[in-house]
């Protein structure tokens, strides 16, 4: 028997709705209903503890715990950001980090499809609440590209650590935007952040944050393309801008903005 989270929080329900906002690299999302596969049920509010033998157990109620939920992520940065974003909320929940094991393949063709595929991947392996985000850049004189390839935009790189591969990523995008002049080099970053429970509720929200892209790196904060990014209205780069900063206006700050009400409104918090 595979043991269980020490905390459950399950949800009535069976909802599925889209929240859809402005900007590159969104589609539809279709409709998919309960029924994911899910470990251990139980009462609102109840942990696992141990009783008899190895893996057995029992469900005890445990009121007082904060709620768990589960970031679909190993991206250390990641877990921290959306935990600041979070508490600034005022969402009382303890979010914690997907445990090891594969990653589950990223096969949607937009934002939110993606979204969904992590959130539901984590309800499955967790038996818990999950959040999931999938992110990425749309660059205008690309087509929108790298959209949702934006993370592994420069090929695979067997071995590459997370600063390698983003430095990769940024060479290339670069790279690509060699002869594109100051007036074409338009870009956002885009967000669908989605929020799954373990009865099948499901709601996805979007952030995005316009900008235009740098023809030399900036900054040493953040990860991924913020060297590159300069958003609207700003003279730093999103690497050189505070976390708070950042938060307050980034595409994961608005989308986790809004996800942090579904929540409270999912799970009664």
């Amino acid at each position: 028997m595979t043991r269980p989270p020490d905390e459950w929080a399950v949800v009535s329900g069976s909802t599925h709705r889209e929240s859809a906002g402005s900007g590159p690299g969104e589609g539809e999302l279709g409709e998919s209903g309960p029924g994911e596969s899910r470990l251990g049920e139980g009462r609102l509010g109840e942990s696992y503890l141990g009783a008899g033998g190895p893996g057995e157990g029992r469900l005890v109620e445990s009121r007082d715990a904060p709620r768990r939920v589960v970031l679909a992520s190993r991206n250390d940065a990641k877990l921290v950001e959306l935990r600041r974003i979070l508490a600034v909320a005022g969402l009382a929940v303890e979010l914690v980090a997907l445990p090891d094991g594969p990653d589950v393949p990223e096969t949607g063709a937009t934002f939110a499809e993606n979204a969904l595929i992590k959130a539901r991947d984590a309800v499955r392996v967790t038996g818990l609440p999950a959040v999931a985000d999938d992110s990425g850049l749309a660059v205008d004189a690309l087509g929108g590209m790298p959209g949702v390839l934006s993370a592994r935009w420069s090929g695979p790189l067997p071995g590459a650590g997370r600063a390698e591969r983003d430095a990769a990523n940024n060479a290339l995008v670069l790279a690509q935007l060699a002869d594109v002049p100051e007036e074409r080099r338009g870009a956002a970053f885009v967000c669908a952040a989605a929020v799954v429970t373990p009865d099948g509720a499901e709601q996805v929200v979007h952030g995005q944050m316009r900008g235009r892209l740098l023809r030399v790196p900036r900054g040493d904060g953040g990860f991924g393309y913020d060297p590159l990014f300069l958003p609207d209205g700003q003279n730093r780069t999103s690497a050189e801008l505070s976390p708070a900063e950042k938060d307050a206006i980034s595409h994961r700050g608005r989308a986790f903005g809004q996800l942090a009400g579904v929540l409270r409104e999912l799970l009664a918090i």
